[in-house]
């Protein structure tokens, strides 16, 4: 019946019929539609599909046709047009600019070729050649009186481990393997005690000879012995068996750290036991702490060029530079850490050999007058 009122009607009241079906304005000239005669409708829609990158979120109160394109999350993407959700990337990979696929991390650490690890180990390497600059130095006025004052032999025991402890720095740079994380913390700590005994033994040995030269002294059996040996070798024994507890309890080992930071990888050493580390740490703390004491003490004893005062500016600035590192290392991540590690041994060590060799260089350099028995012997008179 429908297609014979159509007929009678003719093509005009088919245009009405389908305007009031389809909720049309056909008021104005430009804004009627113009349908073919084949009743073919034009496609309706409420939203735009999403592109990948983008995932759909349907408006509450609206039909289903009806939906929000929103960016996928940082990583997360889609990879296919009106996806409903948003997939996570794996953890060594995280989403391009456009959240439309996955690409892998960036992977970080200090390596060589990094701007940072090659000044750190330019520095490393100026240090050492310094080191070995001052060795030379006094081997060839090894029988001077400044060089002969307070065990020469001592000395240039001090000054290879100083040259150990900037060599210690290369382990530091480079990327994390089982060998390198085991080795670094623990070759570091034994050498700085080594190091720091040498001093301690220094102080000690200037206060047994000058109590010892006094009439009854009971220490006068004590500067016979060779106590520097004792000292050092218990010193150091004590900070060997911590580390040796701590590589057999809960070595250090690699890890791949990816949640410091979301758009990298940080190839790191886990330093496995904190408790055996900070350990290791306050150790080398309390060793300096005992030697500034003892170098305070005997600082105005009147001994021939009397290095007492000159380790305890040393002291005073290797507990300074640590007591700094404590707060510095804990508020950074990364390669960042490591640098501020290796700064620290560079500042610790070159404090020590500033503090306690340079005078002596200056003396045997620039001042030669200086470097005569008769000039420490008055000089012992005088304080």
């Amino acid at each position: 019946m429908i297609d014979e009122w159509f007929q009678m009607e003719g093509s005009g009241a088919l245009e009405d019929w389908l305007a009031q079906q389809t909720g049309l304005i056909t008021g104005s000239e430009s804004a009627q539609a113009l349908w073919t005669t084949t009743l073919n409708v034009p496609p309706s829609f409420c939203s735009e599909s999403c592109s990948p990158g983008h995932r759909k979120a349907t408006r509450q109160g609206t039909p289903v046709c009806c939906f929000d394109c929103v960016l996928c999350s940082k990583g997360e993407i889609t990879n296919q047009t009106d996806a409903i959700a948003c997939l996570k990337c794996p953890e060594n990979e995280w989403s391009n600019g456009k959240q439309n696929k996955c690409i892998l991390k960036q992977v970080e650490f200090l390596s060589f070729d990094d701007p940072l690890g090659i000044a750190l180990s330019s520095i490393a390497v100026f240090c050492c050649l310094i080191t070995l600059t001052i060795c030379i130095i006094f081997s060839k006025n090894n029988n001077t009186p400044i060089v002969k004052a307070n065990n020469r032999e001592l000395s240039y025991v001090l000054l290879l481990t100083l040259m150990m402890c900037f060599l210690c720095c290369f382990i530091f740079i480079g990327r994390p393997q089982p060998i390198s994380c085991m080795l670094r913390q623990v070759a570091f700590g034994v050498v700085f005690s080594f190091a720091v005994s040498c001093i301690l033994t220094k102080t000690v040995i200037v206060i047994v000879a000058f109590s010892a030269t006094k009439p009854g002294s009971k220490l006068k059996k004590w500067a016979e012995l060779k106590i520097h040996n004792v000292i050092i070798i218990f010193c150091t024994a004590l900070q060997i068996g911590i580390c040796i507890i701590w590589l057999t309890t809960s070595p250090p080992s690699p890890e791949q750290n990816t949640k410091s930071e979301t758009e990298k990888i940080i190839l790191e050493c886990n330093e496995g036991s904190g408790t055996a580390y900070w350990s290791m740490m306050g150790y080398m703390g309390i060793l300096a702490s005992v030697s500034l004491i003892v170098a305070f003490l005997a600082r105005k004893l009147p001994d021939s060029f009397n290095e007492a005062k000159y380790i305890t500016f040393s002291m005073i600035v290797v507990l300074s530079v640590w007591f700094s590192f404590i707060p510095a290392y804990m508020s950074t991540k990364g390669k960042y850490m490591v640098a501020v590690e290796i700064f620290a041994i560079l500042s610790s060590s070159s404090g020590i050999l500033g503090c306690i060799f340079f005078p002596k260089c200056y003396i045997i350099l620039l001042r030669p007058d200086m470097n005569t028995r008769e000039h420490l012997i008055g000089k012992k008179v005088k304080d």
